[in-house]
């Protein structure tokens, strides 16, 4: 419990430094320092302090790659998480950064924000790896085609130049098709009221029944089955609403499947004499 509260506070410290990635301004022991120094000093000690130094000294180099990457990303995704994960790739960039290879800090750390923050978005994306490369494969083979013979190309020509054929062709059809997610929270238009509706407000749920057809069904049912046996009631509910076979029938009444058939042969024709006496129940009311 307390590892996670601790993780929780770590989350929100960085998401906090990340909103506010400026420099504080505040005087350092370590400002009228050459940076050289500062680098030699860290390497020596592992000062926290100086390590908090050169956290701020660079946490523009966060918001500059953040912002490049967020460019190129869809609005649903938040540059400040972008900028709190880039704020750990800036801080292992501290750590593993060896003076003596003679290359400028800013060149070094950059990939390594840039990959956190490219690692942080794979993890988030639920398409596997796998189907994006493919569907990368697709897409460019369309694109060259388009651009050789002026005009998309056919499912065949597609296929013969990706070497793909049958079901294979068609698994990598079907992962080239883009599909799009959102929030079933996010607003779906604004209400005369105070409260904006939602989308989980307003999607049908195909799980529920409509008791109005509930209630007719079991009308139906049950005129259909009045004057009936037990057996035969049974024949028809579970031939007809239960959709089981006249075999499946026959072993749970314990009957052959030739006398459920001529059973249920009967039934019919007992119910078409009952029904055109009804018929006119059955009518719509205009």
């Amino acid at each position: 419990m307390a590892r996670t509260r601790a993780s929780g506070a770590h989350a929100r410290s960085s998401r906090y430094a990340a909103e506010h990635a400026e420099p504080s301004n505040q005087p350092t022991p370590y400002d009228s320092w050459p940076m050289k120094a500062v680098w030699e000093e860290y390497q020596r000690t592992r000062s926290v302090e100086i390590r908090n130094y050169l956290m701020e000294k660079f946490l523009h180099l966060v918001r500059y790659n953040a912002e490049r990457i967020y460019a190129r990303l869809p609005d649903e995704v938040d540059i400040q998480d972008l900028m709190s994960v880039g704020l750990f790739g800036l801080k292992d960039a501290i750590d593993a950064f060896d003076l003596d290879r003679g290359v400028k800090f800013e060149t070094y750390c950059a990939p390594r924000i840039r990959g956190a923050i490219l690692d942080e978005l794979r993890s988030m994306d639920w398409v596997p790896r796998l189907v994006r490369h493919r569907t990368s494969k697709f897409e460019q083979a369309r694109q060259q085609f388009a651009k050789e013979n002026g005009r998309d190309p056919t499912d065949d020509e597609l296929s013969r130049r990706l070497n793909l054929f049958g079901e294979e062709f068609d698994k990598l059809k079907r992962d080239s098709v883009a599909v799009g997610t959102y929030s079933l929270t996010r607003k779906c238009f604004q209400s005369d009221g105070s409260k904006d509706v939602r989308e989980i407000d307003v999607i049908k749920d195909e799980s529920q029944r409509n008791p109005f057809t509930e209630i007719q069904r079991k009308d139906v049912k049950d005129l259909i089955t009045k004057g009936l046996s037990r057996a035969e009631r049974l024949i028809v509910i579970l031939y007809y609403y239960e959709e089981m076979t006249m075999k499946e029938i026959g072993a749970t009444l314990d009957l052959s499947e030739s006398r459920v058939s001529q059973m249920h042969s009967s039934i019919l024709a007992r119910l078409k004499a009952q029904m055109q006496h009804r018929s006119r129940e059955l009518e719509p009311v205009e």
